[in-house]
């Protein structure tokens, strides 16, 4: 008799998270994640403090080091696939769940689980610090705003952690994965922006900027935050998509 979906589901899930909860390599990049962030904001909290006024400020100056930070959880998105192939583990995962599109998907699931919390924290620690340092010299913080904000924030570094894992799967290997995503991030998708003006903002990176992206008092956006969350979970979607035809295709 077949077993369902859900009855499926469930353990699956259960163990892709377990893998994840306890693999070190996780734990010690969030850490290293949070402490460079937390120094970086307090540097650019440091250097804004003579005049960076208002809402927006403050929200700005905490997540001033989102371009350093999204490193952080590129890294933790490729750990959580490349790790199993290291010592051939994923050879193991294949005995135990012969599912593989149904495997690689709950892993997906899982990592967002993980990953969330990790985000909102990181994101969080940065306003709050910018908020500290700057509450006698910037106006009243609108609650509503800085949650929009925070969230926009969290649900960017969310999918760059699944686009990275799901890049990751694709390459099996974690030094080609990380060549090739920093790559893009820091060097190719910069000089996109300087030199292709017409179509950076379908850049998953650039466009998932307008998840969170505050602006200064009058400026326009070039997207909504509706559009670069389509934008950037569109990226997103294909590339699990693609990581999963192929890892199903492919030997372990």
């Amino acid at each position: 008799m077949m077993v369902s979906s859900s009855r499926k589901i469930t353990p699956i899930f259960g163990a892709e998270l377990d893998k994840l909860v306890t693999l070190p390599l996780i734990w010690r990049t969030f850490v290293a994640t949070f402490i460079v962030n937390l120094a970086l904001t307090a540097a650019f909290t440091s250097a804004n403090l003579q005049g960076a006024i208002g809402t927006q400020s403050i929200l700005a100056t905490g997540l001033a080091s989102m371009g350093y930070l999204q490193a952080g959880f590129i890294i933790l998105g490729i750990l959580a696939t490349c790790s199993e192939y290291t010592g051939g583990q994923i050879r193991t995962t294949l005995t135990t769940i012969p599912w593989r599109g149904l495997q690689l998907s709950t892993k997906h699931l899982a990592l967002a689980v993980v990953t969330i919390p990790m985000a909102l924290i990181l994101t969080g620690s940065g306003i709050l610090y910018a908020f500290i340092m700057m509450r006698d010299t910037a106006a009243e913080m609108e609650i509503d705003t800085m949650i929009k904000t925070l969230l926009g924030a969290t649900g960017y570094l969310t999918l760059t952690t699944l686009l990275s894992a799901a890049i990751g799967a694709l390459f099996k290997r974690t030094t080609p994965a990380l060549v090739v995503l920093l790559g893009y991030y820091f060097i190719v998708s910069p000089l996109a922006r300087e030199y292709l003006p017409n179509i950076q903002y379908y850049f998953p990176d650039t466009a998932g900027s307008y998840m969170y992206m505050p602006l200064s008092s009058g400026e326009i956006s070039s997207l909504s935050p509706l559009q670069g969350t389509g934008i950037i979970l569109a990226w997103t979607l294909f590339f699990i998509t693609a990581a999963i035809v192929c890892y199903r295709k492919r030997d372990a």
